[in-house]
């Protein structure tokens, strides 16, 4: 059958590629289509390819992980977080790029486990396609209004704020971080795709495009994936929200009393 996009097909591969090639990659592995594309595309040109997850101990990511790294036949490491270690963690986190934000910080800290444990020098990730692929829930039965304004948003934050923070993450531990949905030849073919082609119209055609890539790559059984947002999927926030109840703070309060302990107000960059 012949490729349905066969220009964003050889984009997205020709950009892994170039970014692995004869090299040891570790991939920031959630379990999902995203994720597991590039890890399947990174071990077609790799010197070696290694899948991470982080998460506490019987979350959506870790059990959908573990499954998926045995189909695909790639080792895998499961690097625990837990109420023992994850505040720790978050000072780490924030010393590193600065931020205070509770959002990307509980968004952030999968990665930022990663990019620590990891002794690859180059990190894959599927960051982007959920903005570039129409991968979020909130794409489905909006308005055209809405619609538009969440695609502008999405990509908007994703750019200004999550991609900093995680260059940041990548250069304080000396990895090189690679986005095969961010590569700019493929957002160039993304955006040269009809916008209903898209569009999702219910919650199973999200990604759809991305999905018939997988799909048409040899790689049907990655088409069907489900995926939670990386924050709840790995159990982050459920483990961060346990501690703030424990010290009777709110969450934003408790993220930002940890942004003080590592940056007190008189010292703030």
């Amino acid at each position: 059958m012949a490729s349905r996009y066969p220009d964003l097909e050889k984009a997205i591969v020709s950009g892994v590629e170039r970014a692995v090639a004869s090299r040891r990659v570790a991939v920031a592995f959630s379990g999902g289509l995203d994720s597991g594309l590039a890890a399947c595309l990174s071990e077609r040109f790799a010197e070696s390819v290694t899948l991470y997850t982080c998460g506490s101990d019987g979350s959506f990511d870790v059990l959908a992980a573990e499954e998926l790294s045995e189909t695909i036949g790639l080792p895998w490491i499961h690097l625990r977080i837990s109420e023992d270690d994850v505040e720790d963690t978050i000072r780490r986190l924030i010393s590193a790029t600065g931020t205070d934000d509770p959002f990307t910080i509980s968004y952030e800290l999968q990665l930022f486990t990663v990019c620590e444990s990891a002794e690859e020098p180059v990190v894959v990730s599927g960051q982007g396609a959920d903005e570039y692929f129409m991968g979020c829930a909130k794409y489905v039965g909006c308005t055209d209004g809405d619609y538009d304004a969440y695609v502008k948003d999405g990509v908007k934050r994703l750019m200004e704020v999550s991609v900093p923070c995680e260059l940041a993450i990548a250069e304080h531990f000396g990895k090189t971080l690679y986005y095969p949905y961010l590569d700019k030849n493929v957002v160039d073919c993304v955006g040269r795709i009809d916008p209903a082609d898209l569009r999702p119209a219910d919650m199973d055609s999200r990604k759809r495009v991305l999905k018939m890539v997988a799909e048409d790559l040899g790689y049907p059984y990655l088409a069907h994936r489900t995926k939670k947002s990386s924050q709840y999927g790995s159990g982050t926030t459920d483990i961060v929200r346990a501690l703030a109840k424990r010290r009777g703070l709110m969450y934003n309060r408790y993220i930002q009393s940890l942004y003080e302990e590592v940056f007190p107000p008189s010292d703030s960059p």
